[in-house]
């Protein structure tokens, strides 16, 4: 992710979402905790951190999706601040303004992105050495910091988060992202789940083109699907309209939903995929974006 900025502006980068393209949920260990194995792809869109010289932290949320989110050392964008000065015993802070453009709760890993690209900001910043993958304040942070930390391009995420490794290279594709504005927390889903020992995600082939990959996806899963669609029925009408698209070649919920996501070619075929699910259901949110790789 560039950090863009001119000589005496803020500094400002994109948090892009994380897209759950693949879940499958493998096993569940002591603790709660779950194994999973998922393909993650990061969209060229997200939140938007601008980061200001400061003596001392502290964090501001606007946006359209700014309320609930909060705006003190709770939020995980303040979290990440904090550790990474104490890591480097810097003296001074930052003034952080997190705009909201993702709706959060989502399925979309904005919360750990926004901490990954924080960290990322704060290293110019400060200047001061950013942080190894794998560094335990990554994991710290949440499951999904490492993964949004290592990003953009797509991965492949297993275990409790902690094991990623690189793709090899997808060809060039296009996502709609739909949001029918309901809420489905994550504990929540895990625990409607039937069943949480589930096979692992398929290997994914080399020299994919547009249609082998989404004859690739089309094999693939999200375990959590059904829980999310019990608790949300609205995840079930948004994937029955994705799938009807004509240039919808692939539809899957991300995360725990309730975001929808359906896999076109380009970013033409995004933006009228898009306007078409606009049109049929105009309280929803919808979003066109390219792949990030």
């Amino acid at each position: 992710m560039a950090i863009a900025n001119r000589p005496g502006d803020p500094l400002r980068i994109t948090a892009p979402a994380k897209v759950n393209l693949t879940l499958h949920v493998t096993g569940q260990r002591a603790g709660g905790y779950h194994d999973l194995d998922s393909l993650v792809a990061f969209a060229g869109i997200g939140d938007e951190i601008t980061a200001r010289p400061s003596t001392d932290l502290s964090i501001h949320v606007t946006g359209q999706f700014a309320e609930g989110v909060p705006a003190d050392e709770t939020n995980l964008v303040y979290r990440a601040a904090e550790a990474y000065r104490e890591r480097h015993q810097v003296a001074v802070g930052a003034a952080l303004t997190l705009d909201k453009v993702l709706p959060h709760a989502a399925g979309l890993g904005s919360g750990s992105s926004d901490a990954a690209v924080t960290l990322q900001l704060l290293s110019k910043l400060w200047s001061v050495p950013p942080l190894e993958h794998g560094d335990p304040i990554l994991a710290s942070l949440g499951a999904d910091v490492p993964v949004c930390y290592a990003g953009p391009a797509p991965l492949r995420m297993s275990g409790i988060g902690d094991r990623l490794s690189y793709l090899p290279k997808l060809p060039d594709f296009a996502l709609v992202l739909v949001n029918p504005r309901v809420s489905v927390p994550t504990a929540e889903c895990f625990e409607a789940m039937e069943k949480r020992n589930n096979p692992e995600m398929d290997a994914v082939p080399h020299d994919l083109d547009f249609d082998g990959l989404c004859e690739w996806l089309n094999r693939q899963r999200n375990d959590m699907t059904a829980a999310a669609t019990g608790i949300a029925p609205e995840i079930g009408t948004a994937l029955d309209r994705l799938r009807r698209q004509p240039l919808v070649k692939y539809a899957t919920m991300s995360g725990s939903g309730a975001t929808c996501v359906g896999v076109v070619k380009d970013m033409d075929h995004a933006r009228r995929a898009a306007r078409a699910m606009q049109v049929a259901e105009m309280s929803w949110w919808v979003a066109p974006a390219p792949v990030l790789s």
